[in-house]
C-alpha cells in the first residue's frame, strides 16, 4: 500500500457523517480538507509521471523502429548477383539449370535497393521462366542478414535423344513434351530416362515430336519391360519405318510402329527362352512380322 492510499484511508476512517458536520470543530473539517487536497496532489503528480515516462517510451521505440528499418540487415549486399558462393543468393531444386546460367540472368536485375521486405520478385520470376527447365520459380525474402531463397519446380526429364549409343546425348524430352537442348545436359544420374536413338533429320526428326509421340514411346517400352522382365536399355528410331529396341538378352526389331505392334510385343515370352538357348551370336530377334518371328544371326 502506497502513501497516497494510506492516506485516503485515513481520512475515510476520520471521516464524520454529513448529519453531525454542524457539530464538528472548524478545525477538524479544515484538517479533512487539506488531505482531500494532498491526495489530489497525489494523483495529478502520478499522472504526470505516467505520461511522461509513455512519452519518452514512445520516442525510444519510434527511434528504435527508425533505426531498425534503417539498418544493413534489411539491405542486400550490391554484389548478390554476382557471385554463384553469394550468401545473399541461395539457389535450392536446380538439378538440371546450374547455378551460373541463374545467375547471369538475375545480373538483368539490379540488386533491390529497399528494404528486402519491400523488394519486388515479379521481374526476377519472370526472367527465370525463361529457361525451358523452369516450370515454376518461388522466391522467399528473409532479414538479418536480406537474402532471396529461389526455389526451382523444374521439368521431369523422360526421354534422352543420342545420335548414336557411342555419343554424347544432343537433346532430352519432358514429361510435358517440352524439347530441351544440350545446353542443359548431361542430366543428373538421379534421372532415369529412356535412351531414343534418333538422328533428327527429315523423316526421323524428333524435333517435330510432340507429347503424344513421347507418351507412344514411352508405352512400347513399359510393354517391351513388362513382357521380357529385362530393362531396356536404348529404343532406335533412326529410321522411324524399321524400329529396334535393345534388352540385355537380345536387340528386337519392332519393324513399324502400327497397330500390330503391341500385339507382336506379347509374343516376346514365348520367344525370349529360346533366344537364350542359341549358342550362335544374334544379330536381332525379328518381331515385325506379323505372324512370324524369327532370329537374325550374324
Amino acid at each position: 500500500m502506497d502513501e497516497h492510499e494510506e492516506n485516503i484511508n485515513e481520512i475515510e476512517e476520520n471521516a464524520v457523517p454529513e448529519e453531525y458536520e454542524d457539530d464538528v470543530p472548524a478545525e477538524i473539517i479544515v484538517n479533512k480538507t487539506k488531505r482531500q487536497r494532498l491526495v489530489r496532489k497525489g494523483r495529478m503528480k502520478q499522472e504526470r509521471f505516467r505520461a511522461v515516462m509513455r512519452f519518452f517510451i514512445t520516442v525510444l521505440f519510434l527511434l528504435g523502429l527508425v533505426y531498425g528499418l534503417k539498418s544493413s540487415g534489411w539491405y542486400m549486399d550490391k554484389n548478390a548477383f554476382n557471385r554463384v558462393d553469394s550468401s545473399s543468393v541461395e539457389i535450392i531444386n536446380n538439378k538440371i539449370v546450374p547455378s551460373h546460367k541463374i545467375l547471369m540472368l538475375l545480373k538483368n536485375n539490379s540488386v533491390p535497393n529497399v528494404p528486402i521486405y519491400m523488394a519486388r520478385t515479379g521481374a526476377i520470376k519472370k526472367e527465370l521462366l525463361k529457361l525451358a527447365p523452369v516450370e515454376n520459380v518461388y522466391i522467399r525474402r528473409y532479414a538479418f542478414p536480406a537474402r532471396m531463397q529461389i526455389i526451382l519446380r523444374e521439368r521431369t526429364p523422360v526421354i534422352t535423344i543420342y545420335p548414336d549409343i557411342k555419343l554424347p546425348p544432343v537433346a532430352f524430352f519432358t514429361s510435358d513434351g517440352k524439347l530441351i537442348g544440350k545446353e542443359f545436359l548431361p542430366l543428373d544420374k538421379s534421372y532415369k530416362t529412356i535412351t531414343v536413338l534418333s538422328y533428327g533429320n527429315k523423316g526421323d526428326d524428333y524435333n517435330k515430336w510432340n507429347l503424344k509421340k513421347i507418351k507412344e514411346i514411352q508405352k512400347i517400352v513399359k510393354y517391351v519391360e513388362t513382357y521380357s522382365k529385362e530393362d531396356v536399355e536404348f529404343i532406335d528410331f533412326r529410321n522411324p519405318k524399321d524400329v529396334y529396341i535393345k534388352i540385355k538378352t537380345v536387340n528386337i526389331r519392332l519393324g513399324k510402329i502400327d497397330d500390330t505392334l503391341f500385339k507382336r510385343i506379347e509374343r516376346i515370352p514365348s520367344i525370349l527362352p529360346q533366344v537364350k538357348d542359341v549358342k550362335s551370336k544374334i544379330k536381332y530377334l525379328d518381331l515385325s512380322w506379323e505372324k512370324v518371328n524369327y532370329l537374325k544371326l550374324e
